[in-house]
């Protein structure tokens, strides 16, 4: 289970997930940089794969498809937006 409300301190920006999605290996940063937060725009670089999870902010992307601590992440900054 993840944090739904994850906010990255990198770019300061909410970071958005998607399940059953990840992200094609063509994006780069200004892909995110340019479209986040646009669902529209964003679903160019997403493939549907069950059981996935798709996590980007404007700076950092992921695609999760099996059980993985995002806190050994080291480049990652993304922390708990709070509840």
């Amino acid at each position: 289970r993840t944090c739904d409300r994850l906010r990255c301190t990198a770019c300061d920006f909410r970071v958005s997930l998607f399940n059953d999605y990840i992200w094609d290996q063509s994006c780069d940063y200004l892909f995110f940089r340019n479209n986040m937060p646009e669902l529209s725009k964003l679903r160019a670089k997403m493939i549907k794969k069950k059981g996935a999870r798709a996590y980007a902010c404007q700076c950092s992307w992921r695609s999760i498809d099996e059980l993985t601590d995002l806190q050994t992440e080291q480049q990652l900054r993304w922390v708990c937006g709070k509840h």
